[in-house]
């Protein structure tokens, strides 16, 4: 695979500005509900906001770290890392996130 195909793969650019993707060998249900997780946490972190709570901020926040890690979003490179760690990493994040 030529380095622009991966470079394709591995980031997402919106408006100049990279972002990693989703990590793509992860099990259809597992990013879906990860990425359910981030959406309700995204959610929380602005009402929490608007409130002016910023524990609930602060909490909110962690939700949406601990989704974007399981996704492959944040935190080591997925590409650098065996498939089966990556799906480790996944669904420890979802287990978390469930809890």
């Amino acid at each position: 695979m030529s380095e622009e195909d991966q470079d394709g793969e591995r980031w997402l650019v919106i408006d100049g500005r990279r972002w990693r993707r989703t990590d793509p060998s992860l099990p259809r249900e597992i990013v879906d509900a990860l990425t359910s997780h981030l959406g309700r946490a995204r959610s929380a972190v602005a009402s929490a906001r608007r409130a002016g709570d910023d524990q609930a901020v602060a909490d909110a926040r962690r939700r949406v770290g601990l989704a974007k890690h399981g996704l492959g979003e944040r935190g080591p490179y997925w590409w650098d890392e065996a498939e089966a760690d990556r799906l480790a990493r996944a669904e420890a994040a979802l287990r978390e996130l469930e809890n």
